[in-house]
């Protein structure tokens, strides 16, 4: 189902705004579950970025940080080198960020030993925190009833730091773990809400 002919739908409140790609990132992507390495990828080096700005913000600008990024291909991107951050840097598409730059780099390099090293890859390696399916709000869920974080992403950030990751803290963790669909946080009401 396409945003366009789903306009009037009910959506979650993040949502229901007047952008169209909020829309269809909602409608099409976020609690929707991925095991493809280089999705997985793109959307933890986007989470890092949207870190202190709005996910519209980020979305706005994915094309130009997909052209910025060689596709989010984490073998180019962890062989980076001063080069590439200067480029970056001075790309007006982006976010230009030198830290959240760095990190992307660095964080390629250890997405890579940690996708060889772990069975079933990326992909894997989360179903170690939160094996699918994911849990499901109940019925009565509200709004407030969403949390910022869960000991499940503060662990998994944890870890995630211990390997080397960079810009991981628990509540961007968590918002990766909504956009790959290991977490189902849409709310009743929503077309895309199902029940536990």
């Amino acid at each position: 189902m396409t945003s366009a002919t789903a306009a009037d739908l009910p959506r979650c409140f993040w949502a229901a705004e007047d952008d169209p790609a909020m829309a269809r990132y909602h409608d099409e992507e976020w609690g929707v579950e991925t095991r493809d390495a280089g999705e997985l990828f793109e959307r933890l080096v986007l989470e890092c970025f949207q870190a202190g700005l709005s996910w519209s913000t980020i979305l706005r600008k994915r094309d130009p940080f997909r052209r910025a990024f060689d596709g989010f291909d984490p073998a180019i991107v962890a062989g980076y080198g001063a080069d590439d951050v200067a480029r970056l840097m001075a790309d007006a598409g982006i976010v230009r960020n030198r830290a959240k730059i760095e990190a992307t780099i660095g964080n390629a390099g250890a997405f890579l030993a940690l996708d060889a090293t772990t069975v079933g890859g990326f992909a894997g390696y989360l179903d170690r925190f939160l094996p699918p399916p994911p849990a499901r709000r109940p019925a009565d869920a509200t709004m407030t009833d969403l949390p910022g974080s869960t000991p499940t992403a503060k662990a998994l950030s944890d870890d995630l730091r211990a390997r080397s990751f960079r810009f991981v803290g628990p509540t961007i963790v968590y918002a990766f773990l909504q956009s790959v669909g290991r977490v189902d946080d849409h709310l009743p009401g929503c077309f895309r809400y199902r029940g536990p």
